[in-house]
């Protein structure tokens, strides 16, 4: 890497996100990347611990098609208002291009077209709760610059689209769709985050309310990770999806969705975590736990590579991802470099002193600790080793998050630390959303995140901006 991190992080994201081989971005359409072989390994493990959560709390997978006839959109006002300027149309197919009687959008979100064969699925009461999943892209003509992962015009995510018969039921949902974000995403991929009700004016398009979960970027701008969203009954009734209760009346159903957006989480994970050497990888997700690197010499070759191999295969039969770089082209340095610009959370080294003394160098990722150990006990010490990785890299985003959030009392205070450092800044606001549109405007893009979905904050009686009665304590950010 040739720039710093926190030098000049824009620079540094690009420099790794092609050095490391995440993504391509030489693809011939504007705002669309090829994801790289080492970045799709990792992606994979984020959906298999979004899918295995949500099946595991009674969601079942599906798959619907890309394309979304133009009418379904226009089924719900707020929906289609919100998404109409995002969209890609479909207008012509085959050899001639012949003119579709209809457009067809490629799907921005799946809402209207999950929710015509909802209404045909359920019919009773007997078909709730319906909680169905799926994984795939979605499409969105983004406006602004785009960046890999960061934001594009195609992305990878999962959503879950849910029906029940109660609201009560529907709001659980939510608390639950909260809980797993929490769980997966700081839990295993060790991502600090703050869980907000989103303000009136920027909740998602057809929403009774939207809970979302931001993250602080090194450059003290915020990403939005996963959100969830009541939807009330304001797709049900226009969709029309109804059912009879056990008294034989008919209703219409309560809705939530769900959108892990996994793409986005990989963004989190690169600059996060990364450093000056490159990646750095949670050992939940990274594709080699563990690379081991022999040591050559001519005459100690043979041994050393059995050694490896031995190595390898006990901890792979401890459940642990271990390879080894035995490439005779590449010195041990250049192997070094390889796998920590790669992120590899631990290495092993092994070389002819090793033999004779019976041990193995492990070399954290995080901290680039150096430990021998004895062979006997390498799965156990490398278990334990990759554990602490995994905690340390969390506790590490904690405290810069901690460090990130601050409080402003007045006006000139919030525009200094917005145009500063950036970073989360508390606010006491009146509610209103005029009053939102002058912030962004006069901040240069401080945006109004909303309200902790946990936690009764009070940072003062009067907006900060306008000086009428507060109404809430909410959090300010610049964003992605």
């Amino acid at each position: 890497m040739s720039v710093a991190k926190l030098e000049d992080f824009g620079e540094w994201y690009t420099q790794l996100v092609q050095r490391a081989e995440l993504a391509d971005i030489r693809y011939n359409v504007k705002g669309f990347v090829v994801f790289r072989p080492w970045a799709v390994r990792m992606m994979n493990k984020m959906f298999q611990l979004f899918e295995k959560e949500l099946e595991e709390k009674g969601h079942q997978p599906t798959l619907f098609p890309a394309l979304i006839p133009e009418s379904n959109f226009r089924l719900e006002s707020e929906h289609v208002e919100g998404f109409l300027p995002e969209v890609f149309w479909v207008t012509e197919a085959g050899g001639s291009s012949e003119k579709l009687e209809e457009r067809l959008a490629l799907r921005p979100t799946s809402e209207t077209a999950m929710y015509r064969m909802y209404a045909l699925w359920v019919r009773s009461w007997r078909d709730l709760p319906l909680k169905l999943y799926q994984r795939g892209q979605v499409w969105r003509y983004e406006g602004k610059a785009t960046r890999p992962f960061i934001r594009g015009r195609e992305f990878y995510w999962i959503e879950a689209h849910n029906a029940f018969g109660t609201e009560e039921e529907a709001l659980a949902q939510v608390k639950e769709d909260m809980g797993i974000t929490e769980k997966i995403v700081h839990g295993d991929l060790g991502i600090p985050l703050l869980f907000f009700q989103r303000p009136e004016h920027d909740k998602f398009a057809g929403a009774v309310h939207t809970y979302a979960a931001d993250t602080l970027m090194p450059d003290g701008r915020v990403l939005q990770l996963p959100s969830t969203h009541l939807l009330g009954q304001n797709f049900s009734k226009p969709f029309g999806i109804a059912f009879l209760d056990q008294r034989g009346d008919e209703r219409h159903v309560w809705q939530t969705c769900y959108g892990p957006a996994i793409s986005r989480l990989m963004a989190a994970v690169i600059s996060i975590h990364g450093d000056d050497k490159g990646l750095v990888l949670p050992p939940k997700i990274a594709p080699v736990q563990v690379i081991i690197v022999p040591i050559l010499t001519q005459k100690a070759e043979k041994d050393v590579l059995e050694a490896c191999a031995q190595v390898k295969n006990v901890l792979k039969s401890s459940g642990i991802l271990a390879e080894v770089d035995d490439r005779r082209e590449y010195t041990p340095g250049w192997k070094f470099n390889e796998w920590e610009l790669r992120g590899v959370p631990l290495r092993v080294e092994v070389g002819p002193r090793d033999l004779r003394e019976n041990r193995v160098i492990l070399v954290r990722r995080d901290t680039g600790e150096k430990t021998p150990v004895e062979r006997a006990d390498v799965a156990s010490q490398t278990r334990e080793a990759l554990d602490r990785i995994q905690a340390n890299l969390a506790t590490r985003a904690d405290e810069a998050m901690r460090r990130g959030t601050r409080t402003a009392t007045d006006y000139a205070d919030l525009k200094e630390t917005l145009n500063g450092n950036g970073g989360f800044v508390r606010i006491a606001w009146c509610g209103r959303e005029d009053c939102a549109k002058e912030i962004q405007e006069e901040t240069s893009g401080g945006v109004i995140r909303g309200t902790l979905v946990e936690g009764d904050e009070n940072v003062g009686s009067t907006c900060v901006h306008c000086g009428r009665k507060a109404s809430q304590t909410v959090y300010v950010s610049k964003q992605y």
